[in-house]
């Protein structure tokens, strides 16, 4: 287990887990309670279903782990599962929705996003998978 918490002391992983929690709350949070425009969990599991062939179970498995990975990063807790849990999620969906619109992000409204976005959020998780929760981490603390 002490394996799974280790971690470097690093602030930068700090940065990236701050960075990598804020944007999958409020993510998350679109897609489970539609907020800020988000077309909610029923709505949004149904798209994944019928759009990318993705199962109702596994689809609410990819946003629980988006949600409540977005508090254990926030905190450092269990960084390593959860990062990998994130990796996933985030690159399946580069793979399903992204990767066919090419690199970069939507010029004109209306215009499917690439893969810029998605492969930076994929790489932070990466990194966080291979370095930790680095300082002011609960990992830290417990691998002591």
């Amino acid at each position: 287990m002490t394996g799974i918490l280790e971690t470097s002391s690093s602030y930068a992983f700090v940065l990236l887990r701050l960075g990598l929690a804020i944007t999958f709350f409020f993510h998350s949070t679109q897609q489970i309670f539609g907020w800020n425009g988000g077309r909610g969990l029923k709505a949004h599991l149904a798209n994944w279903r019928d759009r990318q062939g993705i199962p109702t179970p596994i689809g609410a498995l990819g946003l629980f782990i988006e949600f409540f990975g977005s508090f254990a990063l926030l905190i450092g807790f269990l960084t390593r599962p959860f990062a990998l849990g994130l990796a996933l999620f985030i690159g399946i969906a580069m793979l399903k929705s992204h990767v066919q619109h090419g690199f970069f992000l939507a010029r004109r409204p209306g215009e499917h996003s690439g893969i810029e976005y998605t492969l930076a959020l994929f790489l932070m998780a990466a990194a966080l998978l291979v370095g930790g929760g680095g300082a002011l981490s609960i990992d830290g603390i417990l691998s002591r």
